[in-house]
């Protein structure tokens, strides 16, 4: 019997599928002929997902749920995944998952290959002892995927190397962090943080920051605003900033130069958005020490 695959296309989904040329090509590579990532996304809310693969799949797969729940069948038995868990499912394993009916997962997902992969995934399956793994802060794992998406979106093979370096961290992530007891060890808003503070200058939308931490957008606002003093889009504004004022303090770079740096794409947006929080223009901030 085929793959069947159920409830495809989540509203807010992203989805990246590398490929199989290129997927050819990258395994006979160094770096990424040891661990390549092929597919990966986020799928929020996504009601009636699921997949039947009785033959298994040619790829490694880790699921991280970060709401909601749903459960996963492999030859060893049917498990309830619950938000904070990973699902680990080595290549030509048969399988079935899907979301519950009454609460849908938030999936971040991906699919690994190469030659030291299955090494990784086996160590994650012996420290779970099933296919369902808790970890101490899902946030993080899903923070990794996230940028795993960035990058195979960029479709650079110098962002395939960094896509592979990213997933070898989730995967190593979940070996070392992953236990069969649930509860979490830190705070949403400081799983958010941590996030925001490793992927500057890169902006992640407050709805794909709420979703990594298993959080409403308007439940994540309140809080952040609540413990840092200030909302999400806000903080970010302020972490790009930091940067922009070390690279004009430390570096001769232009300003456009360290618009792009910060992740600015207009130079004269940055500007304004530097002399609003600064009180100076980045050019008379430089120079006020000179």
């Amino acid at each position: 019997m085929p793959d069947t695959l159920v409830g495809d296309g989540f509203a807010g989904q992203r989805m990246v599928v590398v490929a199989r040329p290129v997927v050819r090509a990258a395994l006979t590579r160094p770096v990424t002929g040891s661990l390549l990532v092929t597919d990966a996304g986020f799928f929020p809310r996504a009601s009636r997902h699921g997949r039947r693969r009785p033959a298994g799949c040619e790829e490694h797969i880790l699921l991280v749920c970060t709401d909601g729940g749903g459960q996963c069948t492999t030859p060893a038995g049917t498990v309830t995944v619950e938000r904070g868990d990973a699902v680990v499912i080595p290549a030509g394993q048969p399988h079935e998952y899907r979301a519950s009916d009454h609460a849908p997962w938030t999936l971040w997902w991906l699919h690994v290959a190469g030659a030291q992969a299955g090494e990784v995934v086996r160590a994650a399956l012996e420290a779970a002892g099933s296919a369902v793994v808790h970890l101490r802060d899902a946030a993080a794992v899903a923070s990794l995927v996230s940028q795993v998406i960035d990058h195979l979106d960029a479709g650079t093979s110098g962002d395939l190397v960094r896509a592979s370096g990213l997933a070898w961290n989730a995967l190593t992530h979940v070996v070392a962090t992953g236990r069969r007891t649930r509860g979490s060890a830190t705070t949403p808003v400081e799983q958010a943080l941590e996030h925001l503070r490793a992927t500057t200058p890169r902006r992640t939308s407050v709805a794909s920051l709420a979703a990594m931490v298993g959080l409403s957008a308007s439940q994540l606002g309140t809080l952040f605003r609540q413990q840092v003093g200030v909302p999400p889009v806000r903080y970010q504004r302020d972490l790009r900033m930091a940067r922009a004022r070390e690279l004009l303090d430390t570096t001769s770079l232009p300003v456009a130069s360290v618009a792009q740096a910060c992740g600015y794409d207009d130079p004269l947006y940055f500007s304004r958005q530097f002399h609003r929080a600064n009180g100076l223009s980045p050019t008379a901030f430089r120079d006020r020490s000179r």
